[in-house]
């Protein structure tokens, strides 16, 4: 078994070895390095309210399937050290370990190499949001949708796999989603409902439906467009099939006066699991929305007690929120 230690200078060394030195690209030329260097040993992440976020603790047994995988990915790139997909999946493999920083090094590597990947782009962008440079993420998501503009759009395989081993998400989906979630975050509703309408479009399984329409009602009622909003809502229907979209699906139906508070609270704290945190964001601009601001960044404040889902989307948008507030 790999120590983590090793984990950054073995993936490197493949990619390292058949790269040229790293050139600029379209939509990146402008963008600072990784502060990898300013940051404390161990640390991955600043939060937006100035934590030290250090790669999440993960139960053994799921650490050890990671870990196998990891290894599979470091075979396959060691025997083409050149594919863009044995890059992908080694940038994806070191992420799901936690380290992220590694794996947007992976990912600048491999884009020295396939400059025109979309896919660098959209995996690149969605671990900058990860580790907080939002800015870096959004010039990367724009990237990755200016080269997929008129193009015919694809599955993306999981690395995650759900229940029923089908993938619910495309490429021009997941970087449409992220970059929504990045305008978001900052509290750019304009630009976040620009990107949500984009993904909708491309929104083609019923779970992509559901969590574009999530997103999409919380920033168009924060917009005041409460007759869009509503329509939105409307139109989802509460027996739709969905394979991995039931936090969003049961927030959308709370909104709707369908599900009650007690029905979503789940556990917090050490406790917190990646769709407690979802929801727990949730009900936190639902308290918003219904007038009880100090209600909503109460359930904020204790997503954060939960540090091990610091790389949640639920737990970054609370995160988003509290620094906002705090800056007003």
């Amino acid at each position: 078994m790999l120590e983590l230690t090793k984990v950054a200078t073995i993936s490197l060394t493949f990619v390292m070895a058949s790269c040229s030195p790293l050139g600029s690209s379209k939509g990146t030329d402008d963008l600072e390095s990784s502060p990898v260097q300013s940051m404390p040993p161990g640390v991955e992440a600043i939060s937006f309210l100035g934590d030290a976020l250090r790669p999440p603790l993960q139960p053994s047994g799921v650490r050890a399937v990671y870990m196998e995988r990891y290894e599979e990915a470091e075979r396959a790139l060691a025997a083409a050290p050149t594919n863009a997909d044995s890059l992908i999946w080694m940038g994806r493999r070191t992420a799901y370990l936690g380290r992220y920083r590694d794996a947007i090094d992976i990912y600048s590597m491999a884009i020295g190499l396939h400059p025109e990947d979309a896919r660098l782009y959209r995996h690149r962008g969605h671990r900058y949001l990860s580790v907080r440079e939002v800015g870096k993420a959004i010039a990367d998501l724009e990237r990755a949708a200016e080269l997929t503009d008129g193009r015919m759009d694809e599955v993306e395989p999981d690395g995650l796999p759900n229940a029923m081993n089908i993938p619910t998400s495309t490429l021009q989906f997941n970087i449409w989603y992220h970059l929504a979630l990045a305008h978001y975050v900052t509290g750019d509703f304009e630009a976040a409902l620009d990107a949500q309408r984009n993904c909708l479009r491309v929104s083609v399984h019923p779970d992509s439906v559901v969590a574009t329409s999530y997103w999409m009602y919380m920033t168009m009622r924060r917009l005041g467009l409460e007759d869009e909003a509503q329509e939105l809502l409307d139109s989802i229907d509460a027996g739709i099939e969905i394979i991995e979209s039931v936090a969003y699906l049961d927030l959308l139906l709370l909104f709707r006066g369908e599900r009650s508070l007690g029905d979503l609270i789940g556990p917090s704290g050490d406790a917190a699991t990646l769709q407690s945190t979802t929801t727990s964001y949730g009900l936190g601009v639902w308290h918003l929305l219904n007038g009880r601001p100090e209600d909503a960044h109460e359930v904020w404040e204790r997503i954060l007690e939960g540090r091990n889902q610091w790389s949640a989307f639920g737990y970054i948008s609370a995160e988003g929120e509290l620094a906002r507030s705090a800056v007003r």
